[in-house]
């Protein structure tokens, strides 16, 4: 798991504002280039800003007519919310011939921006459900380990899971909790840990790759993404981690914001609280430690509904649909 993005890398030293007219001067031209050297049917932006203003910007400079498809992540969407930023999402958007989010929370607060709604898809990102994130018999589901897997942002909440555990080791004092990820906050949160005397309960395991990820959802008991809004009002576009645990049947827990309700409907396919209600977490958690026939069926169900709605098969599916219409279309 990587370290923040790049709004958190530029609030943790001004000087890189001063990178940002280079970098994004540096796209611009290595796009501009493409499209007068190469032959694109259409061109896909990731985030808003500032790829899709690039990607926008370019087509006006270079006066070519290629259908312009942008993705929104959530980030792009929550988080930058001045004047200047509404309107440069405004513009990118009404830019665009087709617009895709990762999340029906996200295609609502889109359409409340004035986009038209058969003009926004909702396509998430995959997961390889096939061969990376699946369960294995062979390795054993421990009885005491939580397992938490992100970057250390405010919109992830660790914070709060943190908060909840002297209230769950009161009851099942063998456990361990595993924070798998770096970030901004993991100096504030490994002191929030010594404070709360809970130092060696709590392993930050660092940053992990892909291929690493696999075997910790397998072994952990409860995976728990406690989500908040960020004070920024960033919040999550969609939440991978969750689908990456589902896929090993390892059962999720997570904190209530209206884009979990893509993956997990509650006490079918795992276990949602009251977003920043630590005593609402602890209780969560005691419930499903305390209750393996619970675990057991959340996280079959889990397995079953993220391969339906989540493989990259799936995915690249419905996106090979919204290319073709609009290169047909054109």
């Amino acid at each position: 798991m990587h370290g923040g993005g790049i709004l958190n890398k530029l609030k943790s030293n001004p000087f890189y504002y001063l990178l940002v007219p280079f970098f994004l001067l540096g796209q611009l031209f290595a796009l501009v280039r493409l499209m007068q050297n190469e032959k694109f049917a259409l061109i896909h932006a990731h985030w808003l800003i500032p790829q899709g203003v690039i990607a926008a910007i370019g087509l006006m400079l270079t006066r070519q007519r290629i259908p312009l498809v942008c993705t929104s992540h959530g980030g792009d969407l929550f988080a930058l919310r001045g004047k200047i930023f509404q309107r440069l999402k405004s513009w990118i958007m009404d830019k665009s011939q087709a617009l895709t989010v990762v999340s029906h929370a996200m295609k609502n607060t889109v359409v409340d921006m004035g986009i038209a709604p058969d003009k926004v898809d909702v396509i998430s990102m995959g997961v390889d459900l096939k061969n990376l994130y699946t369960p294995d018999t062979t390795i054993a589901r421990r009885t005491g380990e939580l397992l938490f897997v992100g970057r250390l942002v405010e919109k992830k909440g660790v914070r709060y899971l943190l908060e909840a555990m002297p209230k769950v080791l009161a009851r099942h004092p063998s456990l361990r909790l595993s924070v798998a990820g770096s970030g901004p906050m993991e100096s504030e949160l490994r002191e929030l840990a010594r404070h709360l005397n809970i130092s060696d309960k709590v392993d930050f395991l660092g940053m992990m790759t892909q291929a690493q990820l696999p075997a910790l959802y397998r072994q952990a008991t409860l995976a728990i993404f406690p989500f908040i809004v960020a004070k920024s009002g960033d919040q999550e576009g969609f939440g991978l981690v969750q689908v990456e645990a589902m896929g090993c049947e390892c059962p999720v827990i997570a904190g209530d914001l209206p884009v979990i309700h893509d993956i997990i409907t509650h006490e079918e396919s795992g276990l949602i609280f009251p977003s920043g209600d630590t005593q609402a977490l602890a209780d969560t958690i005691l419930r499903a430690l305390n209750d393996s026939d619970l675990c057991a069926r959340l996280a079959e169900e889990g397995r079953k509904r993220v391969v339906q709605k989540f493989d990259w098969k799936s995915v690249a599916e419905k996106y090979a649909e919204v290319y073709d219409k609009l290169i047909h279309k054109g």
